[in-house]
């Protein structure tokens, strides 16, 4: 990989991740379309993940702040409540990061066949909410759990995580600005709980990329996804959504050509 081919896909990481059109499905698409070994390029892929976490807690820092000043009451007030849900909503991926790993990692073997289906179910979950009217509603902690259940099927590559747990949260009836920030602070634990993971039990021993590189790409990921995070908050606040559906399905038409 070089330093182009880092900022190009550190830039598609950084979007993706926020926008609903799924990060990891592109970063497959465009290391097949670079001819990049993910291998070889293991250090990169957990430096470009942190980047978009980083970037995350550049945007939500001031909600994630109150929310430890209001754990920190040690009373069951609102904040304490909210990351109670949070935890909740962990359950179903961490249950499938821990029993279903191997299934997983098949899916990231740069089949484009199977990665334009699972675009086109991306493109299916963001139509779904276009035909059901808001009841702008809270968020419970059965919705909690239903919205990680959805996180947790998007572990597999070209199923959007934002895209699936906020469409997700929309069928619920929650309220939309909710929903979103719900959607961007449930994945920080799981993210950098599945990078240390892999980080210390990968048996990775060459990694071809430059440290200089792997810098490029991380900074163009932080950049591009901290404008992304701020930009998607927007965007489901005025209900846009049914353009990232079309988006994903010519994305997954194109794949399957390939």
């Amino acid at each position: 990989m070089n330093w182009y081919e880092a900022i190009i896909l550190g830039i598609v990481q950084g979007l993706t991740e926020f926008l609903p059109v799924s990060s990891s499905g592109h970063l497959e698409l465009g290391k097949f379309i670079f001819g990049i070994d993910a291998e070889s390029n293991f250090y990169f892929t957990l430096a470009v993940h942190g980047a978009t976490v980083l970037s995350t807690i550049a945007v939500l820092w001031k909600d994630i702040v109150n929310l430890f000043r209001g754990l920190f009451r040690f009373t069951m007030n609102e904040e304490t409540t909210y990351i109670l849900k949070i935890f909740v909503s962990m359950i179903p991926v961490g249950i499938a990061g821990f029993f279903m790993k191997d299934i997983v990692e098949n899916f990231f073997t740069g089949n484009m066949t199977i990665l334009g289906i699972q675009f086109l179910v991306t493109a299916l979950l963001l139509v779904f909410p276009y035909f059901i009217r808001s009841r702008e509603r809270s968020i419970s902690y059965s919705d909690a759990f239903i919205i990680g259940i959805a996180q947790a099927f998007a572990v597999l590559p070209a199923v959007s995580r934002s895209g699936a747990t906020i469409a997700t949260g929309l069928m619920l009836g929650n309220r939309k600005e909710e929903i979103a920030r719900f959607s961007f602070l449930m994945v920080l634990i799981p993210v950098v709980g599945a990078n240390f993971v892999e980080a210390i039990s990968s048996d990775i021993v060459v990694d071809t990329t430059g440290f200089g590189v792997i810098v490029m790409g991380f900074i163009a990921a932080f950049i591009s996804g901290y404008f992304a995070c701020k930009w998607m908050i927007t965007l489901v606040k005025n209900s846009k959504m049914i353009w990232f559906a079309i988006y994903c399905a010519i994305i997954g038409l194109v794949s399957i050509l390939l």
